[in-house]
């Protein structure tokens, strides 16, 4: 349900509505607008209409109204404008694209600074990099793990960018949490739902991936397991989903960057190199996705792409990436953001 309050509601009165919501058994998250604030509770369905009308006899309450979609706290519903929030030293969401850029893994401390370099040079504004990382063969490289936090975590505060990793496992949550500015869940782990709760309680900013079989109503549901933990910076990300084609590594779906738009508040981030497989279309689908909407890209950038211990195919050059930032910057500034 969402509690609209009055414009002139007290501090006081916020928190004795705050305390017969946590009373109720819901969970609340509130939310100040420049005109209203609302106040979203989720959680016992049991006697739902009861405490609706409990609630809207409370001093400063101006309405109770049910929110009508299953994910709750992600819709627009419950929250009209975009959401945005800070990442480091900068901001996804709002008017700003977001360009997530780095090698699929840290492999070395000389090659993570090298692209970190590469990355603040061409216009990234997040650095990204695996420490751990879900192979599709045991027998591949897995990962450099606590040292491959530090490297890059080095390498982002070398060049002034926060840095995003991949969380597998929850063992591992709080090791991770020590050295990540944002927390990013693989497309594996999309419907993990114990540890999406994990994830959720950290407060950490979030980069979900949809998994490649996951339908979009179910992706913004994963969502909003995080949402219901309290944690609202989540950014979504459309990644490719697994279809009949096989001429690309995946097949990005466009259609779901303006339905999730339509659907949620939640910042929408495109990733075209794991969208695609393929280095020479990840530019294109980059520029398709910013004018379909996307509040930023997630794409893969290598010094060395020939000799990756993971995905060389679909990693840019540093030239390349400069270039696609560099069109991407004339798409965003068309449709009224900046990188």
């Amino acid at each position: 349900m969402i509690i609209v309050l009055k414009p002139s509601v007290s501090e006081k009165e916020i928190e004795r509505i705050l305390e017969s919501i946590n009373d109720f058994g819901y969970k609340a998250e509130t939310v100040k607008g420049e005109a209203r604030t609302i106040i979203g509770a989720v959680g016992n369905q049991k006697e739902k209409q009861q405490h609706m009308n409990l609630l809207g006899q409370l001093p400063g309450v101006e309405a109770v109204v049910p929110i009508m979609q299953p994910n709750k706290l992600g819709s627009r519903e419950f929250k009209n404008d975009d959401t945005s929030f800070e990442v480091g030293n900068t901001i996804v969401g709002g008017n700003k694209l977001t360009v997530i850029a780095g090698p699929c893994s840290v492999e070395s401390e000389d090659q993570i600074h090298s692209i970190a370099e590469s990355v603040k040079t061409g216009g990234g504004t997040i650095l990204r990099g695996g420490a751990f990382k879900p192979r599709t063969s045991p027998y591949t490289f897995q990962g450099l793990g606590e040292e491959g936090l530090k490297f890059l975590k080095d390498a982002g505060d070398s060049v002034g960018l926060p840095i995003v990793t991949e969380v597998l496992d929850v063992k591992d949550l709080d090791l991770i949490c020590q050295y990540a500015d944002m927390l990013q869940i693989g497309a594996r782990n999309c419907q993990n739902y114990a540890l999406l709760k994990e994830i959720g309680k950290t407060k950490k900013p979030v980069l979900l991936k949809r998994g490649m079989s996951t339908s979009l109503n179910e992706f913004l549901l994963c969502a909003e397991y995080l949402l219901a933990e309290g944690n609202m910076s989540v950014a979504l990300c459309e990644r490719g989903i697994r279809t009949f084609e096989t001429a690309t590594r995946n097949t990005f779906d466009i259609n779901a960057i303006p339905v999730l738009k339509e659907k949620t508040h939640l910042p929408v981030i495109a990733d075209p190199a794991h969208g695609t497989g393929y280095w020479q279309y990840v530019s294109p689908i980059a520029y398709a996705a910013i004018a379909a909407g996307s509040d930023g890209l997630a794409v893969e950038v290598h010094n060395n792409p020939e000799i990756a211990l993971s995905d060389g195919g679909q990693s840019l050059k540093p030239k390349k990436f400069n270039i696609m930032v560099e069109k991407s910057r004339i798409i965003a500034n068309a449709i009224g953001k900046d990188i």
